[in-house]
């Protein structure tokens, strides 16, 4: 099964904290993908006792960005991600499902914009595949179109490589999409990644 990092990374190339199906006190798994220096900073001044992104997960579900957050910040904590070239992102938390009660977040950081969307949505879509036990089926064509795409192909280029037609190329995406339940390509292809189906 591929990494899940390189699944979350493809939608936040920046950094993230990811907290999967959260127990009695801590995380069943734990992903984190930002810089070395922040996680030692971070760690070392036990960041995440104050830091508001994390008590946001803990008392709302669904999504917020870092700058609609108003959770108290006495220690700054926002401004020391800011100070770390973290200057914007996404915090989501996720309720577990009455088969398994347990609650995943994640905080999600970027350092040029505020997260689209769509961003948003991908980010998500690979929670949720993460979180779940459900894998769907894909053909060998659907995973081969999907692992282009992840890899930021484009629709031409995968043709050529693959020796198809373009709109074979965007047939396949679509009946992968509709799989993945996903709303776009990108997004389908980064739930397969986060269920290890590329």
């Amino acid at each position: 099964m591929p990494d899940r990092k390189v699944a979350f990374s493809t939608v936040a190339p920046d950094g993230f904290y990811l907290a999967l199906r959260i127990g009695f006190f801590a995380p069943e798994e734990e992903i984190v993908s930002f810089p070395d220096a922040w996680v030692q900073h971070y760690t070392r001044n036990a960041l995440a006792l104050t830091d508001p992104l994390m008590r946001w997960a803990t008392t709302n579900s669904g999504v917020c960005r870092w700058s609609d957050v108003t959770t108290a910040d006495p220690l700054n904590v926002l401004g020391t991600y800011r100070k770390f070239g973290m200057k914007f992102g996404v915090v989501v938390s996720l309720p577990g499902t009455g088969r398994d009660p347990k609650r995943s977040c994640g905080i999600f950081a970027k350092r040029s914009s505020e997260f689209s969307n769509e961003e948003i949505a991908a980010i998500v879509n690979a929670m949720k595949a993460a979180t779940s036990g459900e894998v769907p089926v894909l053909t060998d064509a659907q995973i081969e179109v999907l692992r282009l795409v992840s890899a930021g192909v484009r629709y031409k280029n995968i043709a050529d490589r693959l020796g198809i037609s373009e709109s074979a190329v965007k047939a396949r995406l679509k009946s992968a999409t509709l799989r993945m339940e996903a709303k776009t390509a990108a997004q389908a292809a980064a739930t397969a990644l986060a269920k290890g189906l590329l």
